[in-house]
């Protein structure tokens, strides 16, 4: 995008920030400012979000399915919040964050990373602008949250931005702790032979990590390239009516019928974008609740995507990743493919004026302006 472009862009949107309905924003009964905020926090009580020693991602009936015959619900672009910490900003994807995502149920988390002042910092499309700090710090979360929750089996999908090594990330990972839970595939390549969750939860190597794309290291052998084991259906979708089962990446596969045959593992990308302008795209806020939905009868809704992906295929996806993940909810979805009913998590909640949050959201029209402004100012610092 050339600083050219974005300057007329950026007229229209000034013009657009008194206008709340020309806003990608979530549905609110009344124009009063209201902020939500984390029923947990790195600080919280660690007995909170713990589950039953008897369940195994919040259900007994999952401990005995291998970790490739379970559907696990991600948050996409988790670290990049539209809550207070950052002004609301419109780029942003989750109102929560991902601590509170996984007491919530979430078991897939996605960022991106980028090379920043010689560090790793998770960064949404650049760090002028939206910086959610550095990945070493985030992972101490993660790290804290796995300490606190054993009976949980979680998956990381990092974006290398920047064409980092593995040495890089597995320095982050090494410093945060979150090393020691790193689960080692037995294969090398794609396969169908994933150990049980109950298995991972006792050897107690209960994090998978795949990286968008890396040169795998024997040294950080836990550090896995996404695209020798998943496969992504298209990720661009700015019409709810063009959701597909298609596949998208890795080019090297031919289809996902031949990705299914090769025991890649299914990821299907379900959020969309709405259009500020030709030049700019942010997530599409304003139809999350039929996006997220878990209805089968509704274009658009997650339900019904999944339902069409797993007929196409004859095997349910492993991996889905939702924008704003409390609407729908879309955890509902994944319990409906996986056959259960959920035990030990927390529902994220609105609570104004609890701390720790991490996780507020103003809907007024100001605030909304204000957002705006600062997403362009931001736009155009990054040419």
């Amino acid at each position: 995008m050339f600083l050219s472009s974005l300057i007329p862009s950026a007229a229209v949107l000034l013009s657009l920030s008194s206008v709340t309905h020309a806003l990608p924003q979530a549905q609110a009964s009344s124009t009063t400012t209201q902020q939500r905020t984390s029923t947990v926090s790195l600080s919280s009580s660690p007995t909170a979000a713990t589950s039953s020693p008897i369940a195994c991602n919040n259900s007994p009936q999952l401990c005995s399915r291998a970790y490739n015959n379970v559907t696990h619900m991600g948050a996409h672009d988790s670290a990049f919040l539209r809550d207070a910490s950052t002004s609301n900003s419109i780029a942003g994807n989750q109102y929560y964050n991902a601590t509170v995502a996984l007491s919530a149920g979430i078991r897939l988390l996605q960022a991106q990373v980028h090379d920043y002042l010689g560090g790793l910092e998770l960064c949404h499309t650049s760090c002028a602008l939206l910086d959610a700090g550095s990945l070493e710090a985030w992972l101490a979360k993660i790290k804290y949250w796995l300490d606190h929750n054993p009976n949980e089996v979680v998956t990381l999908l990092l974006v290398n931005s920047d064409n980092k090594n593995a040495s890089d990330f597995g320095s982050a990972f090494e410093s945060s702790g979150l090393d020691t839970y790193g689960y080692v595939p037995t294969s090398n390549s794609s396969t169908k032979d994933w150990p049980t969750l109950q298995s991972m939860i006792t050897s107690n190597k209960r994090l998978v990590t795949f990286i968008a794309s890396i040169t795998p290291s024997p040294s950080y052998p836990y550090l896995l390239n996404e695209f020798t084991y998943v496969f992504e259906t298209p990720y661009d979708v700015k019409s709810l009516a063009n959701f597909t089962c298609d596949l998208d990446r890795p080019s090297s596969q031919p289809s996902a019928a031949g990705a299914i045959k090769a025991h890649m593992l299914p990821l299907v990308n379900h959020f969309a974008y709405t259009s500020i302008t030709s030049d700019i795209e942010v997530p599409n806020v304003s139809d999350i609740d039929t996006t997220n939905s878990p209805k089968t009868n509704i274009t658009g809704a997650l339900g019904q995507h999944a339902d069409n992906c797993t007929t196409l295929w004859d095997t349910k996806p492993v991996f889905f990743l939702v924008d704003f993940y409390d609407h729908g909810p879309a955890i509902a979805t994944a319990d409906r493919l996986n056959g259960i009913t959920a035990v030990g998590r927390i529902a994220s909640s609105s609570s104004a004026g609890a701390e720790g949050s991490g996780v507020g959201m103003v809907r007024d029209r100001g605030a909304m302006g204000v957002a705006l402004l600062a997403f362009i100012v931001g736009v155009i610092a990054v040419v």
